[in-house]
């Protein structure tokens, strides 16, 4: 629908012209849309207001607090279709810091089949910002705002923020790149950095980063390479994926290593589950390997590793998250410095869901802090 998409452009237009003057003049709704565009730990609302404000925008006849058909009603209507149609490539393509996927498959919104209006109550963390996102809702109703003002300025906040984000972001770059460099890292120094980061609430993602990070930075001395990293959230099902991250020869698709990470201890139905998958993908590779940051139990390594022979010769096997690390700089320490550099790229890459701001600005902060120490 060209509409809609002439409808956001003039909605980014309008909001870039007028950055630092809120675009709507009642001052509590303005401040109920700064705090669902801002939350930090739910990115879902943003999205929400986003999606239905263009909906009721494209259709004046439907009523803003019934995005879901299951309501049966005339004037429902599908949220999750223009959020996914429309709000999620508009986002992607102006680095909107919302979630990467449709906000209606999140748990507390995602089954709902009765308006979004008071006295309903949605059960959600937080729960003030679905108390917040209902009135928003409401405040369209009934007629205190626009849907195309709701849509302007949640459009405008979020343009603060990322560009408040991007400026953060290069400010800690820049500190990083004028400090005192005497020496690089040593290995030892790089793995207490990674823990560290690790220890920071919301890492589960970084696992991931650092097994890919190791890869990618010893491709050339290995022979082999990580394939590019899916969505965090995206199920194994959905992609064909066997696990978290796939190893590959270089310049061949077959992958001969996968790895699957835990931030729980690995049991032996964790093991079954990965069998299954699998036979069910066909996929043979040399090595099926368990990363976790919690504790290995010695019975289910026994039981992992007598898998050899009934699988035709697939190795199972666990590793703890930081010793594979502590090994692998060990071995490869002249690229100490590679994998750093490649794993800040990717933690700085990760989309807001996987890796957010507060996660990204802290691996900053504590490797400026590494260095200095390191040096002085």
């Amino acid at each position: 629908m060209e509409q809609a998409e002439e409808i956001l452009a003039d909605a980014l237009r309008r909001a870039e012209q007028s950055l630092n003057s809120p675009l709507v003049a009642d001052a509590v709704v303005q401040t109920r849309i700064e705090y669902i565009a801002r939350l930090n730990s739910n990115r879902a609302g943003a999205r929400v207001i986003l999606a239905c404000a263009l909906a009721k925008i494209l259709n004046p006849e439907v009523d803003i607090r019934k995005p879901y058909t299951e309501i049966g009603a005339a004037d429902a209507y599908s949220g999750r279709s223009y959020d996914e149609k429309y709000i999620e490539p508009f986002a992607r393509a102006n680095r909107l810091p919302v979630n990467t996927t449709t906000a209606w498959l999140t748990p507390a919104l995602r089954n709902i089949s009765t308006p979004l209006a008071a006295p309903m109550s949605i059960v959600g963390t937080p729960r003030k910002m679905y108390e917040v996102l209902i009135l928003l809702l409401n405040d369209v109703y009934i007629g205190t705002i626009t849907a195309q003002e709701l849509l302007l300025e949640g459009v405008r906040v979020l343009l603060l923020l990322r560009n408040e984000r991007d400026e953060r972001i290069k400010q800690l770059l820049n500190e990083l790149a004028l400090s005192d460099r005497e020496a690089p890292l040593s290995s030892e120094e790089v793995v207490d950095l990674v823990r560290r980061h690790m220890e920071s609430p919301k890492s589960s993602r970084l696992p991931v980063l650092i097994v890919t990070a190791a890869y990618l930075s010893a491709a050339n001395h290995l022979g082999e390479t990580a394939k590019p990293l899916l969505l965090h959230n995206a199920a194994d099902a959905q992609t064909g994926a066997t696990g978290d991250v796939e190893i590959t020869l270089i310049n061949d698709d077959r992958v001969i290593t996968t790895y699957e990470m835990k931030d729980k201890s690995v049991t032996t139905a964790d093991i079954d589950i990965a069998l299954e998958k699998l036979a069910a993908s066909g996929m043979r590779p040399d090595n099926y390997l368990f990363v976790t940051t919690a504790p290995i139990d010695d019975k289910v390594t026994l039981y992992a590793r007598s898998l050899y022979k009934s699988t035709d010769g697939i190795e199972f096997a666990i590793l703890d998250c930081l010793q594979f690390l502590r090994h692998f700089l060990h071995l490869f320490h002249r690229l100490r410095v590679d994998f750093l550099e490649t794993y800040q790229r990717l933690v700085l890459d990760e989309p807001e869901s996987a890796v957010n701001q507060p996660l990204k600005e802290a691996f900053l902060t504590l490797r400026r802090q590494a260095e200095y120490d390191a040096n002085h």
